[in-house]
């Protein structure tokens, strides 16, 4: 009987070495994104954004969140 000398690779390796390989290029693509400036002058980044108005305090009362004091 003649042995294969040639290296095999499993199936589950070679799949384990795939994911590995696509999880490492997401992730460097991922890391090499350029940043962003803010698009937001003064003013914007100081206004009020959030408002109590009716229908969340509507929310708040049904989902028992307790009460401002």
């Amino acid at each position: 009987m003649v042995k294969d000398d040639k290296a095999k690779v499993d199936r589950r390796a070679f799949l384990g070495a795939l994911g590995a390989g696509a999880g490492a290029a997401a992730g460097a693509g991922a890391l090499t994104t350029a940043a962003r400036a803010d698009s937001e002058s003064n003013d914007e980044k100081v206004k009020a954004r959030y408002r109590e108005t009716e229908h969340v305090k509507t929310f708040y009362r049904v989902n028992r969140y307790p009460a401002k004091r």
